[in-house]
């Protein structure tokens, strides 16, 4: 019978001096103030979008300071929670109130979730290597992948399409001892495009802040207390030493079909810091990590006379390691932990677009990923007595989709969409979607969705050692949405788009891991999750003269995210409490004003409370990570000098020296500066 019905599924830069390059973006002037063109909303909308709920992140703010990571990114200019651990540390997100491991992240069509953790690092993302960036809200992501109970992040490279030689340099330097360097050299004809780029950061990341973990107590002449103070300590064991090298490669083929290939390489070794509460000196043991990835992706796409066919395959490559050793009090370190993991993965996908008639597509989608993972962990307690423990799994993955996307009036238009997945040798219940959307006039748009959705248990939730749980059972979940979105321009002079969407969302098997009695955690399905509220969204631009520009976006969520589970016992606190680390309210802008070839950028977030405690207990301070307000400062000046483009950026981060965390007793930087300077030369000159 499972065979019957998985056959019907598959029915080191060179000096930075201005030589030669591409033509600078803003065209050889050095004003850098650029046009609003119109883009004005028609009845007739493109079939794909919908009922969708898609937010793009613009090209500018990927590029506006090119060290940040892509957890950054999504910090300033979305309205999705980023966790970090810390400055160089790991980096989640989590749309919607529910968890990192329900967001679902794809690289140029390959998801990249880690099968082993089921989530994504997003501080290992660099955005100088991400020329398109959109995340699909709730039961968007359906349309590309299943699991995604909050949401998809969708990161890819772009095929430029530019002749001729192209080369953009950029060095920085910063606070903590921070070196930057990028690089982007290419070549292409009207055929081919070849493209190479690198990114390499190196810092001491030797921060300090006030330890409010800490006590001091001062003493009169008399050994008597007559005060006390917070300690300033330093971020200890927190150097990063990343190196990211992406090639491209793109042709488009006579009978014009295009062909592309991207290779990512990665490789990272950073410290992990001290927790605030550790008084341990930072000279007596060892805290790193490192990992070394490769993620390859090819694809193919023809497009025909009502049809395009597309297919792509990958090969994702990781060799990770964490490894922590201890001063006996001899000078001799011990090793006490040696973490390796190994993970493989082979993918490949094949899509169909049909369109029968002009109103109506038919898109039909087939991926495969088969994952193949080995972890252990040798403890060396005893020079004598080394244990290894871990173990070795594979999971063959299959998602097939259909959908149909019909206009089915001037106004209104259907999506409905079934996707099946198959995870080992399980099947998912059929995964119905529906969207509608309504253009009640040529600006506003009113849209509607409804889903069902699953995710599987990662392989560590199933058989880690100690303390996987082979018994778990799939997450699932119905995820409802309803929204306007408004937009309206005026070419030359201003553009403003609007959105304000509810979203209401039943997750029933949510994981936890929980400790035992043992000594170890392990995972179980524990909560009926009910995740609700509002995200809205405003973003516009103004043409306030020839030489002045103002821009701006601001993003706002309100979260509820409640356990609704069964009691344990008759004390059981958490239920009808907010989840851990989810935050009630969230709010970002980015807003620029430019003048000439300078540009004034000022970017903002804030989060609220989040409780470390599933019964939301604020009894003691290590119950709640406070709320904060960041803001971010960048200016920049751009010159044209001789046939070649120059920029200097100044970056102030954290200008208020802001205290605060991201998550409980791991404390972020103060105000701190970074500076940059971008040549990119003209060989069309």
């Amino acid at each position: 019978m499972k065979t019957r019905r998985l056959a019907s599924i598959i029915a080191l830069f060179a000096a930075f001096l201005p030589l030669a390059g591409q033509e600078p973006w803003w065209n050889g002037d050095p004003s850098y103030v650029a046009q609003i063109t119109e883009s004005a909303v028609v009845a007739e909308r493109p079939l794909r979008e919908i009922g969708q709920h898609r937010t793009s992140i613009d090209s500018a703010a990927l590029q506006l300071t090119v060290s940040q990571s892509m957890a950054d990114i999504l910090t300033y200019n979305t309205s999705v929670f980023v966790k970090q651990y810390g400055r160089g540390s790991l980096a989640t997100v989590s749309f919607r109130g529910t968890a990192a491991s329900h967001t679902q992240v794809t690289w140029n069509g390959m998801k990249i979730n880690s099968p082993m953790l089921g989530m994504t690092d997003f501080s290992m993302i660099p955005s100088y290597f991400t020329d398109k960036a959109d995340m699909l809200h709730g039961s968007s992501s359906l349309a590309v992948t299943g699991g995604g109970l909050g949401g998809a992040v969708l990161l890819a490279t772009d095929n430029a399409q530019k002749e001729g030689l192209e080369l953009d340099a950029v060095a920085g330097y910063g606070s903590f001892g921070t070196f930057d360097g990028f690089l982007k050299v290419g070549y292409g004809t009207k055929r081919w495009h070849i493209r190479t780029r690198l990114a390499a950061t190196s810092s001491e990341n030797d921060f300090t802040y006030r330890n409010y973990n800490k006590k001091e107590y001062t003493y009169d002449d008399h050994g008597i207390p007559n005060g006390s103070y917070y300690p300033i300590d330093t971020n200890r064991c927190g150097s990063i030493r990343d190196l990211h090298l992406l090639q491209e490669a793109y042709y488009t083929t006579s009978g014009g079909d295009r062909l592309s290939l991207n290779a990512w390489w990665t490789r990272s070794v950073r410290g992990v810091p001290m927790l605030s509460v550790d008084y341990r000196p930072g000279n007596n043991y060892i805290n790193q990590q490192s990992e070394n990835t490769l993620r390859t992706v090819t694809g193919w796409n023809h497009t025909g006379k009502g049809y395009i066919l597309e297919a792509k395959a990958g090969w994702l490559h990781t060799k990770q390691a964490y490894d922590f050793s201890k001063d006996r009090g001899n000078g001799t370190m011990v090793s006490m932990v040696q973490s390796r993991s190994l993970i493989n993965t082979i993918y490949g996908q094949a899509e169909g677009k049909w369109f029968p008639v002009k109103q109506l597509m038919i898109n039909a989608q087939l991926a495969a990923y088969q994952h193949f993972v080995e972890s252990s962990d040798r403890n060396a307690i005893k020079e004598s007595d080394k244990v290894t423990i871990g173990y070795e799994q594979g999971r063959f993955e299959t998602s097939a989709y259909l959908s149909a996307k019909w206009n089915a009036t001037r106004r209104l238009g259907i999506a409905a969409a079934l996707r099946e997945e198959l995870y080992g040798d399980k099947f998912s219940p059929i995964i119905p979607v529906i969207n509608i959307d309504y253009l009640i006039t040529n600006s506003l748009t009113a849209k509607v969705s409804g889903s069902r959705n699953f995710r599987y248990p990662s392989l560590n939730d199933l058989y880690f050692l100690p303390g996987g749980n082979p018994d778990l059972k799939p997450e699932s979940g119905y995820s409802y949405d309803a929204g306007l979105f408004f937009s309206k321009s005026r070419e030359g002079r201003y553009s403003l788009d609007l959105s304000a969407n509810w979203f209401d969302s039943y997750i029933d098997n949510w994981i936890v891991w929980i400790p035992t009695f043992k000594g170890y955690w392990t995972p179980r399905n524990v909560l009926r999750v009910h995740a609700y509220g509002v995200e809205a969204r405003a973003a516009g631009k103004l043409q306030i003269s020839r030489d002045w520009q103002a821009s701006g976006s601001a993003n706002f969520a309100w979260t509820p995210s409640i356990n609704h589970g069964d009691p344990k016992d008759w004390a059981d606190e958490a239920i009808g409490k907010q989840l851990v680390y989810v935050p009630l309210f969230s709010g970002s802008s980015v807003a620029s004003l430019a003048y000439s070839s300078w540009r004034l950028t000022w970017k903002w977030c804030w989060y609220s409370e989040r409780y470390t405690t599933s019964d939301n207990d604020m009894a003691t301070k290590i119950g709640r990570v406070l709320p904060y307000i960041m803001n971010d400062i960048v200016l920049e000046k751009r010159f044209v000098l001789s046939h070649t483009g120059l920029s200097l950026k100044l970056a102030v981060n954290n200008i208020f020296n802001e205290e605060y965390e991201s998550v409980l007793s791991r404390p972020m930087p103060g105000r701190n500066i970074e500076f940059f300077i971008e040549i990119i030369p003209d060989f069309n000159k």
